[in-house]
This record gives structure tokens, sequence and C-alpha cells, in this order.
């Protein structure tokens, strides 16, 4: 009896067991919650309902893509479980695929899905689901690398969704139409129908032209507007394309600059003048009925005093001061009743107010940019000479902290004057001077004489001098003569005295500097003029002349700078842009010295989505400085 019982209760325990191991079959599907997709899986495939199971798997998929568990929603949305889906399913497990595949950044499954896709496939969803589907579409598209697709469906959103943000819309539409490819636009333009969507390709065709000027591109946006009445573009234009349409508006017409014109800063105060006014009768754009300047000089007066008199005289626009100590009086104010393109930056930590917008010929901007430079042909273990002083001081320090941000170091850094015994510094630079004593330590403790051949530290890369021409041709042959004439040197714009000197120069060869397209721009027609009329404009202070030039060429396009994501300018001291605060950055040329004279590099690749070379429509749209 005993016996019996026992093999009852283990008989009945081991049909549990298969029970449970069968799972699927005891899983209510419409309670059932799996842990992950192969469980979800599992039950869905014993379900004799495909109905049901149908269900049930987008329903997982659903709750895993809003759990964070994108990939187990990828499992599910990809398996052969979900085929032969009804037309609602279908357009549900599409919507689902979409929001996963851009979850996971998956660009081959997001080019799977488009493949099947049709801009008007928004059009099969119901009404309350067309934001989160034509959104979910557009971002697909966009993944998938078809821009104009992702265009068309936001187009096909803007027509149908009454709530939808119709601003933000635009701005997506016209981002997705500058980034699609010439023959792709042209094509879509001459097949396109209906009103909407031909005005949206007309206008990015029409733009399409690099040759326009940024007025010019304003007069075609105005022309378009007229040409496309009742247009929901031409109604609410997209942020970039209302900024630049509205640039002849915008512009300053009474001008007031705020410059030394007497004492130590007389003749850079000059050369920023002269520069300025060069520009300012060479802009075509230019309604010189309107425009008019004031030149006052800073050098007998305390900015303040000035600026209010400006103030309650009612300018538009204030270019100046140079003088830092003349901007920092500006910091004490909240924001400024009249804006102000200070020609220098104030000192680190001092917030600038609002209307406040600052450039100049900055050290830290050639020190960030050397550095950028160095690292990219893998010179990242460095040796630096800098001048002593303040000006040294903002050097060295944007150089340590982009070298930091790139993975790079500075092993030794000395800083010198332009008295000291350039000879001593280079040995030290290089390691000679410790290598020469560790040999000397060694002949006191042997007591003996050691045959010594000094020789330079192992582990550096290159070299950046810092110093004016003067004294780099001495640097530079020191140090091939203490054994680092095979490190590659760099340089900033100091070193060039910025007319071809060969038989000066030649002591430079090898060395790669940065300098302003106004030095180093082997077509520059507008310096060519001026040269012929201005002989004497020569090194620093027609550095200066340029950087007048870009004052004038940025007064008339600060607000775009400022507030049209990445709007450059291309000046005569650099390719411009401007940050989140108003400081004005450049980037400027490479050269190195061959036979004394500066032969130009191609310009360095910018790193990540920056470092692809843009469409014709990209440069146009993003350039605001022709």
């Amino acid at each position: 009896m005993t016996r019996f019982s026992f093999n009852f209760r283990t008989s009945a325990a081991l049909m549990a067991v298969i029970l449970l191991l069968s799972g699927c079959a005891s899983v209510n599907l419409n309670s059932f919650s799996a842990p992950n997709a192969r469980e979800a899986l599992s039950a869905a495939e014993s379900e004799s309902d495909r109905g049901l199971a149908h269900n049930y798997l987008l329903q997982e998929a659903d709750r895993f893509l809003a759990g964070r568990q994108a990939e187990d929603a990828r499992t599910i949305l990809q398996s052969n479980q979900l085929s032969s889906l009804s037309a609602a399913n279908a357009n549900r497990q599409r919507l689902l695929a979409m929001e996963a595949a851009i979850a996971l950044e998956d660009a081959d499954w997001a080019q799977q899905i488009a493949s099947g896709l049709n801009p008007e496939d928004l059009l099969d969803y119901d009404r309350n689901e067309l934001g989160r589907a034509g959104n979910l579409q557009a971002e697909l598209y966009q993944l998938a690398d078809r821009p104009l697709m992702a265009a068309m469906t936001l187009v096909l959103l803007a027509e149908s969704d009454t709530t939808a943000d119709v601003q933000s819309l635009h701005n997506r539409i016209w981002e997705n139409l500058k980034n699609t490819p010439d023959r792709t636009l042209a094509s879509a333009t001459a097949r396109s129908i209906g009103y909407e969507s031909q005005g949206w390709l007309e206008l990015a065709s029409v733009l399409r032209d690099s040759g326009l000027t940024i007025e010019q591109q304003g007069r075609a946006i105005r022309r378009w507007q007229n040409n496309w009445p009742g247009h929901p573009g031409a109604d609410i234009l997209p942020d970039d394309l209302r900024l630049i349409a509205s640039l002849a508006d915008n512009r300053p017409e009474k001008i007031a600059m705020a410059l030394p014109l007497g004492g130590a800063l007389a003749s850079a105060g000059a050369a920023i003048r002269d520069g300025f006014f060069a520009a300012y009768l060479e802009d075509e754009a230019n309604d010189r009925s309107k425009v008019s300047i004031r030149v006052i000089d800073t050098s007998d007066r305390p900015f303040a005093e000035i600026y209010q008199e400006l103030v309650d005289e009612e300018y538009d626009l204030i270019v100046g001061p140079l003088e830092k100590e003349a901007l920092a009086t500006l910091a004490r104010m909240d924001s400024l009743p009249v804006s102000v393109l200070g020609l220098n930056y104030l000192p680190d930590g001092i917030q600038a107010p609002g209307g406040l917008y600052q450039y100049g010929l900055s050290a830290e901007d050639e020190a960030r940019q050397i550095a950028e430079r160095m690292i990219a042909n893998d010179v990242e273990q460095i040796l630096a000479l800098i001048p002593m002083g303040n000006w040294g001081d903002r050097l060295e320090q944007a150089l340590l902290e982009r070298l930091n941000e790139l993975g790079g170091i500075a092993l030794d850094i000395e800083r010198y004057f332009r008295e000291d015994n350039l000879r001593a510094v280079t040995a030290d630079l290089l390691g000679v001077t410790v290598s020469r004593n560790r040999a000397i330590d060694v002949e006191r403790t042997a007591g003996i004489d050691v045959e010594f051949e000094p020789r330079r530290r192992q582990d550096a890369d290159g070299i950046l001098m810092v110093a004016e021409p003067t004294i780099a041709r001495q640097f530079k042959p020191l140090f091939a003569f203490y054994f680092g004439g095979d490190l590659p040197v760099f340089s900033p714009s100091m070193i060039y005295e910025g007319s071809p000197d060969p038989s000066r120069d030649r002591d430079l060869n090898g060395v790669t500097f940065t300098d302003t397209p106004w030095i180093l721009d082997t077509d520059n027609e507008f310096r060519e003029t001026v040269r012929s009329a201005m002989p004497e404009l020569r090194g620093q202070l027609g550095r200066l002349f340029a950087m007048g030039a870009d004052a004038w060429t940025l007064s008339t396009r600060l607000s775009l700078l400022r507030f049209m994501d990445g709007a450059y300018v291309d000046g005569q001291t650099g390719t411009l842009t401007m940050d989140d605060t108003g400081s004005v950055h450049r980037e400027q040329l490479w050269a190195r010295f061959e036979n004394g004279v500066p032969d130009l590099l191609p310009s360095q690749p910018r790193s990540g989505k920056e470092a692809e070379q843009p469409s014709s429509a990209e440069q146009l749209l993003e350039s605001v400085g022709r």
C-alpha cells in the first residue's frame, strides 16, 4: 500500500513538471507578461488562434519598448511569427519596428524598413496616431540616410495633423532638404506633384546656387514667397531662411566705431578703422544712403562715458572698444541697450551681458587649432616654447585645455624672455641639460672621466615653438644642434612677418604654422586691391586691417551667427563662428615653410559629423559670409 502511494505521488509530480516544461499550453496570453522576447515568442507559438498570438506579440513589443528593452522588441518584431498580419496589425508592427530601429540606432534595419515604405503610408494611420507615426517615419528615413523621403513625410504631416507645431515641422523639412544630394533633389523636382511638395522642392532648388551672396539668398527667398502665395512654407518660413530673408531689414544703419586713435594703440586702431571702411565700401549689398558711421577716439575718455553718449544718441551698433579694460566696463551691466561688437575678449570668468559680441585676433583660438593639428598629425606628446607674460599665459592655458580634451600631453613647457640664453633654453627643453648633468654626476661619483655623448629625451613627438620671427630663426637651428632636428615643429602666426623673405626665413624650413587668409590665401582679390593702394599694410598691421574688414562683415551678420546653427563667415581673418555667449572664434589656414616661403597646406578635416564634405546647399545655407 505504501509503495503504491509513493508511485502515484511521483507520477503526479512528473506530470506537473512536464506541464510546466511544456509551459505555453497553459499560458493565458491575455494576462501573461513575458520577461524577455524568447519567452514571449515561446508563449505565442503554441497559441492556435494566430490573431490572438499576433496581438499578444505586438503588445509585448510595445511593452518592451516602453520598458527600454528595445533589443527584445526587435527580436519579436523581426520574428517570422508576425506574418500574414491584418492591415491594422501590419501598420502597428511597422510603427513599432520604426520605433525600435530608432531606439537602437540600427541603420541596417532602418534601411530595410525604409525600402518597403512610402511617405504616403503615413496616411494609413488613424488621426490620433498621425503625429507619432509621422515623426517616427521621418526619423527612420533620416537613420536610413534618405533625407528627401524624411522631408516629404514631414510635408504630409504638416498638411494632415492640425495639432502639429508647424514652425518646428518646417524647420525639420528644410534641414532634410538641405541634406538631400543635388541629383536626388533635381530628380524629385522634375517629377513632383502637389502644391506643397512642389513649392518646397523649388525653394531648395533655387537656393542651390553656391555663387549667391547672403543678400542674394535673401532676395531669392522673398521672390519665392511672392511666387508661391498661400504655400505653408511661404507663410511660415523655416527659422534659418527667415533670418536670411530679414537680414537687410536687420542691418544696422547708425554705427559708431569706438577705437583708440591716440597713444600706444593708435596704429592698431587706425588699421582696424581703415579695414572697416574698406570692407564697407567694397560691400555691394550695402545701401550707403542709409548707413552712417561715426568714429570716436577712446584713448582720451572713459569708455563708460562714451557708451552712454552713444546710447542717448540712439545708435544701432557700436564697434569697439579695442582695449580689454574698456570692454570690461560693459560687464557690469545685465544687458546692453545698444549692442556692442567688442574688438577684444573679456577676461576668463566674467560673464558677457546680453547684447555684447566679442571678436578679436585671439591667441587662444590659435592655440586650440595648433593642438588639434598636432594631434591630427599623431603628435600627442609635445614640448613647448612659450614667451613669458600674460599673452603667453593665456595661450598656454588654452593649449593645455585642448590637448587634455584630445588626449594629448605637454611633456615640458619652457617659458622664456627674448633676452634669455636661447641655447640653454633649447637644451633644457630637449632634455640635453639633464642628460649632461647625469654624466657629470657619474664622473663625480666614479672619480674618473667618462666618455659621454649627450642625447635628447626620446618620448617627445613634436615641438610647439611660440616665437616672433627673429627669435624663431635662432630656435629652429638649435633644435637640430641639440639632436631634435627630426621632431616636427608647429607655430602660431607670430612666426611670420607677413611677406615672403626666403633668405631670412630659410632657417624656418619645415615649420608648420597657422595664419589668416589675409596672409596665406593665394587667391585674395580684396587683399590685392587694398595692397595696391596701401603697400605699407604688412605683417601685424595687415592682420589688424583684415580684422577691421571682418568687423564690418560681422556687423551685418550678427543675428545669423548667433541664432542659425552651423552658420559661419568666410572672413579675412579666418572662418568665423559664434558660440552661445556671443564670442566669435576663428579657424585659420595652415602653411609650411619650404625654401624660406610659406607653402599653403590643405585644411585639417574636422572631427565627427562636421568632417563630412557638405553639399552645395549646405555650403550655401550654412555659410553666411560671401
